[in-house]
């Protein structure tokens, strides 16, 4: 084939106008890489492809980044002798490897097909996270579908944490995320001189790979494991938490005014006279919201300002970019990870008492009954009357004559006032059929060594309720207001529950002589109808653990298919933009339908998986410091016996949760009396084959601590002797965040 030939087969490429407005010097597009290879039939030398395409000398290498890419992205393929082949033709499987502690795995396919499982031979060529090309070469003795890993496509582990071993003179880290199973060698000259048991972080020099272990530097030596801290500091490493703040981020945070400039105030309604509160926590320092209600006949007007700091955090700068990368606050125990800078989410937009600060406002008109009558939108500038807290807030309610309500006598009619709103909305709420499960949330209290002194229930009080009501009404408003705009935004959406979980749970409640309603597809207020008969049940606790199973977890999407839980056909988050991302992009979107234009971020899809993640992400790595700090707690309490209901029951014990301590550990099936127990998944429970005994999930029992293991935070207990069943606990949480 003639240069000339092959030249005007490079230009047929359907692709190449795009490639021309992309490139100063374009290439072939991908999509023209594989037809060409698909219509060669066969593996195609490197050489070879180069001459059909014309690719030059001096082009050699931006195509080879090329094909790099698509071989990273799963669409070609090396084989042994380096040609080059089409993945669609080899019957491989491209996905990401999910680890196991004991050593194998399993591969999660991108197309959504059945797992695969990987076993420990196979996990020693490549890492949990990788993204790889496997083979599937049949069943295992276990009737699993087995694979064999062929090609690692991306890497996913440069760094990780980890505690340093040292046996006869070999360093090796065990990694913090026990899903990665290989020690990572380390040369002594690589060590930093870190000392055995110390917390490192390491770069992987070398990946592993079928003949070796992968091979790593360390880069930092975190300290000693049991450090006060150091369980977060091991936590924000293991999961990759973004939590130092770039130098131009410093540099441009300080050139932020400590106050609202009068420029700033320009264009904006002022609504400094209005008594704005802020009502949070004791120890919250970023106040996102205030409200303030006034009562018009029988109706109301609730105020709902929520800091705008769209005005201070442009999209694309520095801030805005990092911002993203967070997606959202991480509050650990005692320390927080802010999505913004301090000077921002602490100050310039925090809601702080008595000064000024730039809002967006939601406005809303509710008749007597709680409807909602009309809604407003606008920007403004406003001052907190008041930093109140949901303590102070119940006393003042339950209490007008007591010393916090007369030490906040201007402002004891307007949170009347609201108490009376909220009382009507609550009503609404129930008419509407929202789930509200009852749960239990806690709260360490450390001493001044940073260890667990006590762990105590959350009481969730009706200030907690009055706030969420009127952050729900905002977000309500916002939701509808965009959608009625026109303009894509991020919902905050919650699906129903799988047809199959619906089926389950159905079988499980027969056995309980309760049904659920709504026959095929049940929506919100079954549930609740379904909740509130078995409110006074002994077994009312078992029975709302296994529905709130059965429910999907809430994420972010542009696709508007409301929000199950709430009862809510759209709902999105607009509330917290110091502390959530998606409610930043909310805001800028209502800014451009303010001001007559559409707001463009990206993909809005891509947007919504991404702080999905990282929403997951920060819970995980909540759920493990907390982990380790109530294993530290209970360390010195090996021997004693405590009393406890059964969590969660799995195919290799019990995990039991205890009364009054609020920790859960696991009972082994090894542990339980001597028979052959089975799993039974539908009904939660372990079955004895012999003695007919079952445990099932809400059944009481008194276990014995036997053991703690701070590197796995794992709590292994034993049964000791049965009790008798108390009262079960009505402690509510609260989950605002989560809505």
């Amino acid at each position: 084939m003639s240069n000339k030939k092959n030249q005007r087969l490079r230009n047929q490429d359907p692709y190449l106008q795009r490639e021309k407005e992309r490139y100063q010097h374009p290439l072939p597009s991908r999509e023209y890489i594989l037809q060409i290879l698909k219509q060669q039939g066969i593996p195609v030398a490197e050489r070879v492809l180069y001459k059909l395409l014309s690719i030059k000398k001096d082009e050699q290498a931006l195509f080879n980044r090329r094909l790099s890419a698509m071989i990273r992205e799963g669409q070609i393929f090396r084989n042994r002798k380096n040609d080059i082949c089409v993945m669609e033709k080899l019957d491989l499987i491209k996905g990401v490897i999910q680890g196991h502690a004991d050593g194998f795995g399993f591969l999660i396919p991108d197309d959504g097909s059945p797992d695969l499982f990987l076993s420990a031979k196979e996990m020693h060529k490549a890492l949990h996270g990788d993204r790889v090309l496997v083979r599937e070469t049949g069943l295992d003795r276990r009737g699993r579908r087995e694979a064999a890993i062929v090609e690692v496509l991306e890497y996913s582990n440069a760094k990780l944490v980890g505690r340093l071993h040292i046996d006869h003179g070999i360093m090796f880290v065990a990694a913090e995320n026990k899903r990665i199973s290989q020690d990572i060698l380390i040369a002594k000259e690589d060590s930093l001189k870190a000392e055995a048991g110390q917390v490192v972080m390491v770069e992987i020099i070398q990946q592993p790979n079928k003949q070796t272990q992968p091979i790593g530097k360390i880069i930092e030596i975190l300290g000693n494991y049991t450090a006060p801290g150091m369980e977060i500091e091991i936590a924000l490493r293991k999961h990759d938490l973004p939590y130092i703040f770039s130098s131009e981020i410093e540099k441009l945070s300080a050139r932020f005014p400590k106050n609202v400039l009068k420029k700033d105030s320009s264009g904006r309604k002022d609504i400094c006279h209005l008594p704005l509160v802020t009502i949070d926590g004791e120890t919250a320092r970023d106040f996102d919201d205030a409200v303030y209600c006034q009562q018009e006949g029988k109706d109301y007007r609730l105020y709902v300002a929520i800091a705008d700091v769209s005005h201070y955090v442009k999209p694309s700068d520095a801030i805005d970019v990092e911002a993203l990368n967070r997606g959202n606050s991480v509050y650990f125990p005692r320390r927080v990870i802010p999505m913004l800078p301090e000077v921002l989410s602490n100050e310039l937009c925090s809601l702080n008492p008595n000064k000024k600060r730039l809002c967006m406002v939601c406005e809303i008109e509710f008749l007597a009954d709680g409807s909602m009558r009309d809604y407003s939108f606008y920007p403004a500038v406003m001052m907190s009357h008041a930093r109140l807290t949901y303590t102070k807030v119940t006393d003042i309610l339950t209490n007008a004559k007591g010393t916090e309500a007369k030490a906040h006598a201007p402002l004891l009619p307007h949170l009347q006032v609201i108490y009376k709103l909220f009382k009507i909305l609550l009503n609404a709420r129930k008419k509407r059929g929202a789930i509200d499960f009852e749960t239990i949330e806690t709260q360490m209290f450390f001493n001044d060594q940073g260890k667990i002194e006590k762990i105590e229930p959350v009481q969730r009080t009706e200030a907690h309720r009055l706030i969420e009501e009127c952050m729900l009404a905002a977000n309500v408003c916002a939701a509808d207001f965009l959608q009625k705009h026109g303009q894509t935004t991020l919902y905050r959406i919650h699906e129903d529950p799988s047809p199959e979980k619906i089926t389950a749970l159905r079988d499980f409640l027969k056995e309980f002589g309760i049904q659920l309603g709504g026959k095929n597809k049940p929506n919100a207020k079954d549930y609740a109808r379904t909740l509130l008969k078995i409110y006074d049940r002994p077994d009312a606790q078992l029975l709302q653990t296994v529905m709130l199973r059965s429910l999907q977890q809430a994420v972010y999407s542009p696709d508007m298919t409301g929000h199950f839980g709430l009862a809510y056909e759209s709902y999105t988050h607009f509330t917290s933009p110091i502390r959530r991302y998606p409610d930043l992009l909310v805001h800028r979107a209502i800014k451009a339908v303010l001001n007559g234009h559409t707001y463009h971020p990206g993909d809005w899809n891509e947007l919504g998986k991404h702080c999905s993640m990282t929403e997951r992400r920060a819970d995980d790595a909540t759920r493990d410091v907390e982990s380790w700090l109530k294993c530290f707690y209970m360390q010195d309490k090996i021997g004693e016996c405590f009393d406890g209901v059964i969590s969660s029951v799995t195919g290799f014990g019990l995990f039991v949760a205890l009364d009054n301590v609020y920790v859960e550990g696991l009972v082994h099936i090894s542990e339980l009396p001597s028979d052959y127990f089975h799993f039974d998944a539908t009904k939660h429970l372990l079955l004895g084959e012999r003695s007919g005994k079952q445990y099932r999930l809400g059944d009481r029992l008194q276990v014995k601590l036997v053991r703690v293991d701070l590197e796995t935070s794992k709590i292994d207990f034993v049964l000791a002797e049965p009790i008798k069943k108390p009262a079960r606990s009505k402690v509510k949480s609260s989950s605002r965040s989560k809505k």
